[in-house]
């Protein structure tokens, strides 16, 4: 098939639409030139570092609207080091794990230890979700808010019935900062911090309840041997100090900070969900007019705002599509590599505009007029 140029008018005025990692607003490159620049090759335990970071925590407390008693910690590492830390520093002898796609399936097989009874799994197809249930002895319950491989959405909320002291766990990474949710329905909320909140990767965040903070304590106590780069206590303890235990990014932190300015002074959450919301109902409704595309998730409840992912007919090639999209400059919308199917797959983080979406389908509309 001969190289197809899609006219300028119809192209987005920014071509990113990755899931991670997701766009960086310009802006914060403009104000990390500007003001974050010079913060590079300075001590991360000296005040104008140690006060980024504190910047960071106070614009995510108020941004999450936590509760009384909630602190946010942060260590080194991204999401897959969270998991590992969990297993270590959380479960306590044994967790039940959401499945519905890669990212849970992750967290499931990082609390498959020696020193943990193996976690129960509420496994379901790519594409839907299943819910965690009650059961007796299970201390942890951990699913994501949203898989980010299928474009699968789940409530934040407690279990009902389970045994007292019970910790709920939300892997948040790709809806952070992108989708409301009630801090009082979960006790660790963490997440990475390269996709609503437009950063890079190397960071991890959560906020943490006093139960959880009180089960990382009791844990760190405990004769379990604990890698020090693991340890949820000493992430703790250096976030009180507004630090990390190793050397963290100063760009992370600062395009952080400055991303979260910018939701807080937007309208917070509220206005985050209402802008993903906005741009992701563009792709759905546009899918259910479609004749060769429709939503990969089949029931609305379950699908995302933020990572929105449409199967094509087998008469049409996905990836013809992607690579079309990605010579003329729309790039990331390739689906998830392992899912193996024939279909895109779209962010619509806070940081893309709902103009950009309008854009992107008059672009995929052009695409299939020519092919």
């Amino acid at each position: 098939m001969a190289n197809i140029k899609i006219p300028a008018n119809l192209l987005p005025q920014d071509g990113r639409f990755g899931c991670g990692p997701s766009k960086v607003r310009s802006a914060q490159l403009e104000n990390f030139l500007t003001k974050g620049a010079a913060l590079l090759g300075t001590s991360h335990r000296q005040l104008p570092v140690k006060n980024l970071v504190g910047d960071i925590r106070s614009g995510l407390m108020g941004l999450f609207r936590a509760p009384a008693g909630y602190e946010i910690i942060l260590g080194n590492g991204g999401s897959t080091a969270f998991w590992d830390a969990a297993a270590f520093g959380l479960a306590e002898n044994k967790a039940q794990a959401l499945v519905h796609g890669e990212f849970g399936s992750k967290f499931a097989s990082a609390l498959t230890t020696p020193w943990l009874q193996a976690p129960s799994i509420q496994k379901a197809e790519p594409g839907s979700r299943s819910a965690l249930t009650a059961e007796a002895g299970v201390d942890l319950y951990v699913y994501p808010q949203n898989e980010t491989s299928t474009g699968v959405v789940a409530p934040v909320r407690r279990t009902a019935g389970v045994d007292s002291g019970a910790l709920h766990l939300t892997d948040a990474t790709s809806a952070a900062g992108g989708i409301d949710f009630d801090a009082h329905e979960t006790d660790v909320y963490y997440f990475a911090p390269q996709k609503n909140f437009a950063s890079d990767g190397g960071l991890w965040l959560a906020l943490v309840s006093p139960a959880a903070i009180e089960r990382i304590e009791k844990i760190a106590e405990s004769d379990r041997y604990i890698p020090e780069f693991l340890s949820l206590k000493a992430a703790l303890d250096n976030s009180r100090l507004n630090q990390t235990l190793n050397t963290p990014s100063i760009a992370t932190l600062f395009m952080l900070e400055d991303q979260v300015g910018w939701i807080n002074q937007s309208g917070g959450l509220k206005w985050a969900d209402a802008r993903t919301k906005e741009s992701s109902d563009l792709l759905y409704d546009w899918a259910q007019a479609s004749s060769v595309a429709n939503a990969f998730v089949e029931n609305p409840e379950h699908r995302s705002q933020v990572v929105v992912t449409i199967d094509f007919a087998e008469s049409i090639d996905a990836s013809v599509i992607s690579k079309t999209l990605r010579d003329n400059g729309v790039v990331d919308v390739e689906p998830y590599r392992k899912l193996g199917k024939n279909q895109l797959r779209v962010a619509t983080f806070v940081s893309v505009e709902p103009s950009d979406i309008q854009a992107l389908l008059a672009s995929i509309d052009y695409v299939l007029g020519e092919m």
